[in-house]
Protein backbone atom coordinates (compact mmCIF):
# COMPACT_ATOMS: atom_id res chain seq x y z
CA UNK A 1 0.00 0.00 0.00
CA UNK A 2 1.78 3.22 -1.16
CA UNK A 3 1.79 6.18 0.99
CA UNK A 4 1.33 9.75 -0.87
CA UNK A 5 -0.49 13.20 -0.37
CA UNK A 6 -3.40 14.91 -1.86
CA UNK A 7 -1.96 18.80 -2.76
CA UNK A 8 -4.83 20.32 -1.48
CA UNK A 9 -3.35 20.63 2.21
CA UNK A 10 -0.32 21.92 0.46
CA UNK A 11 -1.78 24.61 -1.53
CA UNK A 12 -0.75 27.31 0.62
CA UNK A 13 2.76 26.21 -0.55
CA UNK A 14 1.31 27.21 -4.25
CA UNK A 15 3.64 23.98 -6.19
CA UNK A 16 2.87 23.24 -9.31
CA UNK A 17 2.06 19.85 -9.47
CA UNK A 18 5.55 19.06 -10.64
CA UNK A 19 6.98 20.78 -7.81
CA UNK A 20 4.47 18.68 -6.02
CA UNK A 21 5.92 15.66 -6.91
CA UNK A 22 9.02 16.69 -5.79
CA UNK A 23 7.93 17.80 -2.50
CA UNK A 24 6.26 14.66 -1.71
CA UNK A 25 9.18 12.60 -2.71
CA UNK A 26 11.85 14.62 -1.04
CA UNK A 27 9.29 13.73 1.85
CA UNK A 28 9.41 10.08 2.08
CA UNK A 29 6.23 9.80 0.15
CA UNK A 30 5.23 7.88 -3.01
CA UNK A 31 2.20 9.80 -5.04
CA UNK A 32 0.18 12.63 -4.98
CA UNK A 33 -3.66 12.91 -5.78
CA UNK A 34 -4.46 16.01 -7.16
CA UNK A 35 -7.94 17.17 -5.97
CA UNK A 36 -7.37 20.42 -8.10
CA UNK A 37 -4.72 22.82 -9.27
CA UNK A 38 -4.90 26.70 -8.76
CA UNK A 39 -6.20 28.51 -11.83
CA UNK A 40 -3.26 30.22 -12.73
CA UNK A 41 -1.59 26.09 -12.56
CA UNK A 42 -4.78 24.65 -14.71
CA UNK A 43 -4.06 27.08 -16.86
CA UNK A 44 -0.72 24.95 -17.81
CA UNK A 45 -2.83 22.10 -18.39
CA UNK A 46 -2.60 20.92 -21.92
CA UNK A 47 -1.07 17.84 -23.36
CA UNK A 48 3.00 18.68 -23.54
CA UNK A 49 2.38 19.93 -19.91
CA UNK A 50 0.78 16.37 -18.31
CA UNK A 51 3.13 14.22 -20.48
CA UNK A 52 5.71 15.92 -18.26
CA UNK A 53 4.15 15.44 -15.08
CA UNK A 54 3.70 12.12 -16.11
CA UNK A 55 7.26 11.51 -17.04
CA UNK A 56 8.23 12.65 -13.81
CA UNK A 57 5.85 10.24 -11.58
CA UNK A 58 6.75 7.51 -13.97
CA UNK A 59 10.85 8.27 -13.64
CA UNK A 60 10.40 8.14 -10.21
CA UNK A 61 7.89 5.52 -9.34
CA UNK A 62 5.21 7.64 -7.95
CA UNK A 63 1.64 7.10 -8.45
CA UNK A 64 -0.86 9.83 -9.98
CA UNK A 65 -4.70 10.55 -8.99
CA UNK A 66 -5.91 13.47 -11.02
CA UNK A 67 -9.10 15.24 -9.73
CA UNK A 68 -11.78 17.84 -11.71
CA UNK A 69 -14.83 14.96 -11.47
CA UNK A 70 -18.12 16.21 -10.67
CA UNK A 71 -21.04 14.14 -10.00
CA UNK A 72 -24.21 16.19 -8.99
CA UNK A 73 -25.56 18.43 -12.03
CA UNK A 74 -25.93 21.75 -10.51
CA UNK A 75 -24.04 24.24 -9.09
CA UNK A 76 -24.58 23.74 -5.49
CA UNK A 77 -25.13 27.64 -4.58
CA UNK A 78 -27.05 28.71 -7.09
CA UNK A 79 -28.60 25.25 -7.81
CA UNK A 80 -28.91 26.02 -11.69
CA UNK A 81 -28.23 23.01 -13.92
CA UNK A 82 -24.50 22.08 -14.95
CA UNK A 83 -23.30 20.08 -17.55
CA UNK A 84 -21.13 17.48 -15.59
CA UNK A 85 -20.71 15.57 -18.53
CA UNK A 86 -18.19 17.43 -20.16
CA UNK A 87 -16.72 18.42 -16.85
CA UNK A 88 -15.64 14.84 -16.18
CA UNK A 89 -15.09 14.35 -19.90
CA UNK A 90 -12.25 16.82 -19.76
CA UNK A 91 -11.45 15.13 -16.45
CA UNK A 92 -10.98 11.83 -17.94
CA UNK A 93 -8.94 12.84 -21.17
CA UNK A 94 -6.46 14.73 -18.78
CA UNK A 95 -6.37 11.28 -16.75
CA UNK A 96 -5.54 9.69 -19.63
CA UNK A 97 -2.82 11.45 -21.16
CA UNK A 98 -1.03 11.49 -17.20
CA UNK A 99 -1.82 7.27 -17.43
CA UNK A 100 -3.80 7.85 -14.22
CA UNK A 101 -7.72 5.58 -13.56
CA UNK A 102 -8.45 7.44 -10.90
CA UNK A 103 -10.40 10.98 -10.83
CA UNK A 104 -11.88 11.74 -7.56
CA UNK A 105 -15.13 13.70 -7.80
CA UNK A 106 -16.44 16.06 -5.33
CA UNK A 107 -19.65 18.31 -5.77
CA UNK A 108 -18.36 20.09 -2.75
CA UNK A 109 -21.26 21.85 -0.36
CA UNK A 110 -23.23 20.87 3.15
CA UNK A 111 -26.26 20.49 1.84
CA UNK A 112 -28.10 19.23 3.99
CA UNK A 113 -27.31 22.49 6.72
CA UNK A 114 -29.18 24.38 4.61
CA UNK A 115 -32.87 24.85 3.92
CA UNK A 116 -32.94 26.10 0.63
CA UNK A 117 -30.80 22.83 -0.89
CA UNK A 118 -32.86 20.18 -2.43
CA UNK A 119 -34.24 17.01 -0.51
CA UNK A 120 -31.47 14.26 -0.83
CA UNK A 121 -33.64 12.36 -2.65
CA UNK A 122 -34.16 14.12 -5.23
CA UNK A 123 -29.90 14.69 -5.44
CA UNK A 124 -29.55 11.37 -5.76
CA UNK A 125 -31.84 10.62 -8.55
CA UNK A 126 -30.54 13.41 -10.71
CA UNK A 127 -26.95 12.31 -9.94
CA UNK A 128 -27.65 8.91 -11.28
CA UNK A 129 -29.05 9.76 -14.47
CA UNK A 130 -25.71 12.28 -14.66
CA UNK A 131 -24.03 8.96 -14.56
CA UNK A 132 -25.49 6.90 -16.52
CA UNK A 133 -25.30 8.83 -19.17
CA UNK A 134 -21.16 8.85 -18.36
CA UNK A 135 -21.05 5.07 -18.25
CA UNK A 136 -19.78 4.65 -21.80
CA UNK A 137 -17.27 7.97 -21.75
CA UNK A 138 -15.25 6.57 -18.94
CA UNK A 139 -14.99 3.01 -20.05
CA UNK A 140 -13.79 4.37 -23.32
CA UNK A 141 -11.12 6.32 -21.16
CA UNK A 142 -10.62 3.76 -18.81
CA UNK A 143 -10.84 6.17 -16.18
CA UNK A 144 -12.43 5.54 -12.44
CA UNK A 145 -14.58 8.38 -11.42
CA UNK A 146 -13.91 7.98 -7.46
CA UNK A 147 -16.76 9.81 -5.61
CA UNK A 148 -15.78 11.34 -2.63
CA UNK A 149 -17.45 10.45 0.84
CA UNK A 150 -17.93 14.08 1.63
CA UNK A 151 -20.72 16.23 2.58
CA UNK A 152 -23.29 14.99 -0.38
CA UNK A 153 -24.24 11.55 0.48
CA UNK A 154 -23.67 8.89 3.67
CA UNK A 155 -22.31 5.81 2.67
CA UNK A 156 -25.96 4.22 3.03
CA UNK A 157 -26.89 6.68 0.29
CA UNK A 158 -23.92 6.13 -2.03
CA UNK A 159 -24.71 2.93 -1.91
CA UNK A 160 -28.10 3.03 -3.35
CA UNK A 161 -26.69 5.83 -5.98
CA UNK A 162 -24.85 2.64 -7.30
CA UNK A 163 -28.31 0.39 -7.14
CA UNK A 164 -29.90 3.23 -8.95
CA UNK A 165 -26.70 3.83 -11.47
CA UNK A 166 -26.93 -0.28 -12.07
CA UNK A 167 -22.99 -0.28 -11.33
CA UNK A 168 -21.05 -2.86 -9.94
CA UNK A 169 -17.84 -2.47 -8.18
CA UNK A 170 -15.07 -3.20 -9.97
CA UNK A 171 -16.56 -1.01 -12.59
CA UNK A 172 -15.99 3.10 -13.96
CA UNK A 173 -17.49 4.10 -10.75
CA UNK A 174 -16.09 3.76 -7.35
CA UNK A 175 -15.56 5.67 -3.75
CA UNK A 176 -12.64 8.13 -2.78
CA UNK A 177 -12.85 7.34 1.77
CA UNK A 178 -12.31 10.09 3.53
CA UNK A 179 -11.56 8.63 6.54
CA UNK A 180 -12.56 12.32 8.47
CA UNK A 181 -15.36 13.23 6.38
CA UNK A 182 -17.46 10.51 7.53
CA UNK A 183 -17.70 11.91 11.00
CA UNK A 184 -19.17 15.03 9.71
CA UNK A 185 -21.57 12.73 7.95
CA UNK A 186 -22.49 11.39 11.64
CA UNK A 187 -21.24 7.99 10.28
CA UNK A 188 -18.34 5.98 12.43
CA UNK A 189 -15.55 5.47 10.18
CA UNK A 190 -15.20 2.08 10.47
CA UNK A 191 -18.56 1.06 10.46
CA UNK A 192 -18.89 3.45 7.27
CA UNK A 193 -15.52 1.93 5.57
CA UNK A 194 -16.72 -1.73 6.00
CA UNK A 195 -20.64 -0.51 4.64
CA UNK A 196 -18.80 1.42 1.52
CA UNK A 197 -16.00 -1.10 1.48
CA UNK A 198 -16.38 -2.49 -2.15
CA UNK A 199 -16.87 0.48 -3.50
CA UNK A 200 -13.49 1.83 -2.08
CA UNK A 201 -10.51 3.06 -5.30
CA UNK A 202 -8.30 5.45 -3.82
CA UNK A 203 -8.46 7.14 0.06
CA UNK A 204 -8.13 10.82 1.66
CA UNK A 205 -6.37 9.12 4.44
CA UNK A 206 -7.04 11.70 7.81
CA UNK A 207 -7.56 11.62 11.53
CA UNK A 208 -10.27 13.49 13.54
CA UNK A 209 -11.82 14.22 16.35
CA UNK A 210 -15.55 15.13 17.93
CA UNK A 211 -16.43 17.96 20.81
CA UNK A 212 -19.56 18.00 22.55
CA UNK A 213 -21.56 21.76 22.75
CA UNK A 214 -25.22 22.59 23.42
CA UNK A 215 -26.08 22.55 19.95
CA UNK A 216 -24.59 19.13 18.99
CA UNK A 217 -21.34 17.59 17.93
CA UNK A 218 -18.47 19.65 16.35
CA UNK A 219 -16.33 17.56 13.86
CA UNK A 220 -12.42 18.97 12.71
CA UNK A 221 -9.41 17.06 11.47
CA UNK A 222 -6.23 16.39 13.28
CA UNK A 223 -2.45 15.68 12.66
CA UNK A 224 -2.22 11.57 11.93
CA UNK A 225 -2.25 9.65 14.64
CA UNK A 226 -3.40 12.75 17.22
CA UNK A 227 -7.32 12.23 16.41
CA UNK A 228 -9.88 9.51 17.18
CA UNK A 229 -10.19 7.40 13.99
CA UNK A 230 -9.28 3.77 13.68
CA UNK A 231 -7.18 4.20 10.95
CA UNK A 232 -5.17 0.71 11.56
CA UNK A 233 -8.52 -1.07 11.41
CA UNK A 234 -9.21 0.83 8.43
CA UNK A 235 -6.16 0.34 6.56
CA UNK A 236 -6.73 -3.29 7.47
CA UNK A 237 -9.90 -3.24 6.25
CA UNK A 238 -8.21 -1.71 2.73
CA UNK A 239 -6.01 -4.26 2.62
CA UNK A 240 -8.98 -6.94 2.08
CA UNK A 241 -9.88 -5.74 -1.24
CA UNK A 242 -9.15 -7.26 -4.46
CA UNK A 243 -6.84 -4.38 -5.84
CA UNK A 244 -4.49 -2.55 -4.81
CA UNK A 245 -5.11 0.91 -2.95
CA UNK A 246 -3.44 4.01 -1.97
CA UNK A 247 -2.99 5.60 0.92
CA UNK A 248 -3.00 9.58 -0.15
CA UNK A 249 -3.16 12.05 3.06
CA UNK A 250 -5.18 14.56 2.57
CA UNK A 251 -4.94 17.36 5.99
CA UNK A 252 -6.37 20.59 6.51
CA UNK A 253 -7.73 23.44 9.39
CA UNK A 254 -11.20 24.00 9.96
CA UNK A 255 -14.37 22.15 11.93
CA UNK A 256 -17.76 21.38 11.33
CA UNK A 257 -20.83 21.83 13.05
CA UNK A 258 -23.09 19.06 13.43
CA UNK A 259 -26.53 20.21 15.05
CA UNK A 260 -27.68 17.08 15.83
CA UNK A 261 -30.41 18.45 18.92
CA UNK A 262 -32.16 20.06 16.18
CA UNK A 263 -34.71 17.40 15.66
CA UNK A 264 -34.79 18.78 11.77
CA UNK A 265 -31.24 18.33 10.96
CA UNK A 266 -31.25 15.15 12.65
CA UNK A 267 -34.07 13.75 10.48
CA UNK A 268 -31.91 14.55 7.73
CA UNK A 269 -29.69 11.47 8.43
CA UNK A 270 -32.90 8.42 8.22
CA UNK A 271 -30.03 6.42 8.04
CA UNK A 272 -28.51 7.29 10.95
CA UNK A 273 -29.35 4.42 13.79
CA UNK A 274 -29.08 4.77 17.80
CA UNK A 275 -26.30 2.66 17.96
CA UNK A 276 -24.17 4.25 15.82
CA UNK A 277 -24.80 7.54 17.11
CA UNK A 278 -23.70 6.49 20.38
CA UNK A 279 -20.29 4.97 18.76
CA UNK A 280 -19.79 8.87 17.94
CA UNK A 281 -21.19 9.74 21.40
CA UNK A 282 -18.20 7.85 22.57
CA UNK A 283 -15.48 9.31 20.17
CA UNK A 284 -16.49 12.73 21.50
CA UNK A 285 -15.70 11.07 24.86
CA UNK A 286 -12.56 10.08 23.73
CA UNK A 287 -11.41 12.88 21.70
CA UNK A 288 -12.06 15.15 25.27
CA UNK A 289 -9.93 12.68 26.89
CA UNK A 290 -6.83 12.55 24.48
CA UNK A 291 -4.95 15.08 24.90
CA UNK A 292 -3.76 16.13 21.51
CA UNK A 293 -6.82 15.70 19.73
CA UNK A 294 -7.53 19.44 18.85
CA UNK A 295 -8.88 21.71 16.27
CA UNK A 296 -6.55 24.03 13.96
CA UNK A 297 -8.30 26.91 12.19
CA UNK A 298 -8.40 27.36 8.96
CA UNK A 299 -6.38 30.59 8.95
CA UNK A 300 -3.62 29.06 10.55
CA UNK A 301 -3.34 26.32 8.14
CA UNK A 302 -0.76 28.41 6.03
CA UNK A 303 1.54 28.33 8.81
CA UNK A 304 1.55 24.30 9.99
CA UNK A 305 0.73 22.76 6.64
CA UNK A 306 3.94 21.85 5.59
CA UNK A 307 5.44 20.49 9.06
CA UNK A 308 2.04 18.54 9.95
CA UNK A 309 1.83 16.87 6.59
CA UNK A 310 5.44 15.84 6.76
CA UNK A 311 4.81 13.81 10.22
CA UNK A 312 1.43 13.06 8.83
CA UNK A 313 3.36 10.81 6.23
CA UNK A 314 5.63 9.79 8.86
CA UNK A 315 2.94 8.66 11.12
CA UNK A 316 1.08 7.32 8.35
CA UNK A 317 3.74 4.69 7.48
CA UNK A 318 4.45 3.90 10.81
CA UNK A 319 0.88 2.48 11.37
CA UNK A 320 0.88 0.92 7.80
CA UNK A 321 4.69 -1.03 8.72
CA UNK A 322 3.05 -1.32 12.12
CA UNK A 323 0.96 -3.86 11.33
CA UNK A 324 2.60 -5.59 9.33
CA UNK A 325 2.25 -7.78 5.84
CA UNK A 326 0.77 -10.89 7.93
CA UNK A 327 -1.29 -8.58 10.03
CA UNK A 328 -2.71 -6.41 6.68
CA UNK A 329 -3.68 -10.22 4.67
CA UNK A 330 -4.49 -12.01 7.75
CA UNK A 331 -7.97 -9.91 9.20
CA UNK A 332 -5.62 -9.17 12.59
CA UNK A 333 -8.17 -7.11 14.92
CA UNK A 334 -7.23 -4.83 17.06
Amino acid sequence: MRIGVDNYGLHPLQLDPIETLKWTRANGAEGVQFSGLEPEAHKKVDKEYLMDIALYAESNGMYIEWGGGQHIPYDTVSWKKRDVFELNRKAAQEASILGARIIRSCSGGLMRWHSDSPMTETLLQKTAEALRSQRQMLEDYNVILAIETHFEFTTHELIRLFELCDAEPGGVLGICLDTMNLLTMLEDPVRATERILPWVVCTHMKDGGLLLNSDGLISFPTEIGQGVIHLRKIIRRLADLPWNVNLSIEDHGGDFPLPIFDSLFLSKFPDLTAEELSRLFGLALESREKGSCTMTKREEWVKVCEGRIKRDVRVLRGLVEGIGDRGLRDGVME
